[in-house]
């Protein structure tokens, strides 16, 4: 029973890395020679590709905490702050991204 689970989940891990593979070759092939001139890549090249975009910008993470550990170190964070200093995060959040963002507090005429 257990190597039929496990065969189940390497059968879908291998089916899930083809259609990504067969995604970045196409978004690839349809988007960079147009645009920057480069030459087509075939499944292989993709799968390569596709690789090494996980190390680089993934890493090799499977590490305590999963991937909700940020927000529970986030809510630790939260806990230990003082009213004003919630605050001034919540205002900071509000003010959003730099110059394109609406002022917090509208200009009073």
């Amino acid at each position: 029973m257990r190597a039929k689970r496990v065969l189940r989940i390497v059968g879908l891990v291998v089916l899930i890395a083809i259609a990504l593979t067969f995604a970045v070759k196409g978004l690839w092939n349809w988007l960079m020679p147009a645009l920057f001139g480069l030459h087509a890549i075939n499944f292989w090249q993709a799968l390569g590709l596709l690789l090494l975009s996980k190390i680089l910008f993934a890493g090799f993470r499977g590490g305590p905490g999963g991937p909700m550990h940020w927000r529970r170190r986030m809510m630790e964070r939260w806990e230990q702050m003082t009213p004003e200093e919630r605050e001034k995060f919540r205002k900071g959040m509000r003010g959003g991204c730099g110059p394109f963002a609406p002022p917090v507090d509208p200009p009073k005429s």
